[in-house]
């Protein structure tokens, strides 16, 4: 029996037609954080002038004994916070694309932690940076909450750090960088990141942090460490020996004689107290 109908040509072209409508029609992807913040400019002299967090952190960042950094919150809200509030509405100017690239992590370093610390202020006292619910009441911390504009767009801590810092980078020294406001993280440095010191500040924060009891402990065969080496593994290489590996990279003689002997974890642990000068 012969089939009626339109011939198969036109058949075919009227679905291309209606595919390209249906298609074409669609929103495009939204472009990520990192697609729209990974350009530089390698050939830039531009630098970020970080004098003012430089001088608070000098003035505010006191190094205890115990290899931990404290901030004293309660004169920095009383004396700084207007300097600091006014060094965060100059880093909101800048466009990081315009910067080669150890000034762009000097850049997002800076905000990231001076916006920490900015935040403390704004609800100090408080016992842990996570009571301080921005987002949601049923979110511990300020993570989540939009709180500074880069380029018009809206960035939270969060996304400095896991949409742009880490996926840019691909550093897993960011981790020391990058300060939560907790007695278990890496401590503040009290000097601002630059350019010309990125590298420097970056190995001294892995060489701070790794040879601290917050870093890592060995006790036995088995291995105390913080809780960044499991909620960020697979920055560290994904197993044990490769996180023992970046270990014993920054570790003091006595710390990689006692690596030397590990075979397993034990646990992490972290500490979500409030890095005050009490």
């Amino acid at each position: 029996m012969k089939r009626i109908g339109p011939p198969r040509g036109i058949v075919l072209a009227l679905g291309a037609l209606l595919s390209l409508l249906l298609f074409g029609l669609q929103p495009a992807r939204a472009a990520s954080l990192q697609d729209i913040f990974s350009h530089h400019d390698a050939a830039s002299r531009l630098r970020v002038d970080h004098s003012a967090w430089d001088q608070l952190l000098a003035k505010y960042v006191v190094a205890g004994k115990d290899g931990l950094n404290r901030v004293d919150y309660k004169r920095f809200k009383k004396e700084g916070a207007e300097t600091l509030k006014r060094y965060l509405a100059e880093l909101q100017k800048v466009d990081p694309a315009r910067l080669a690239r150890p000034e762009q992590l000097a850049f997002w370093v800076n905000l990231y932690n001076a916006l920490t610390v900015d935040v403390v202020l704004k609800h100090y006292p408080v016992k842990s940076i996570r009571d301080i619910r921005l987002s949601s009441f049923l979110v511990p911390g300020p993570w989540d909450a939009k709180l500074v504009s880069v380029n018009g767009v809206q960035l939270s801590l969060n996304d400095i750090e896991h949409e742009i810092l880490r996926p840019v980078w691909r550093d897993p020294r960011v981790h020391y960088a990058v300060n939560c406001a907790s007695v278990g993280c890496p401590n503040l440095q009290p000097a601002a990141f630059t350019g010309e010191n990125v590298e420097a500040m970056l190995e001294k924060g892995a060489r701070d942090y790794v040879n601290s009891p917050r870093g890592a402990q060995v006790i036995g065969v088995s291995l105390v460490a913080s809780k960044i080496y499991s909620w960020f593994a697979a920055d560290f290489g994904g197993t044990l020996e490769s996180l023992l590996s970046h270990l014993r990279r920054y570790a003091g003689p006595e710390l990689a004689a006692a690596l030397a002997r590990v075979t397993r974890v034990a646990r992490y642990e972290y500490d979500w107290s409030l890095n005050d000068l009490r």
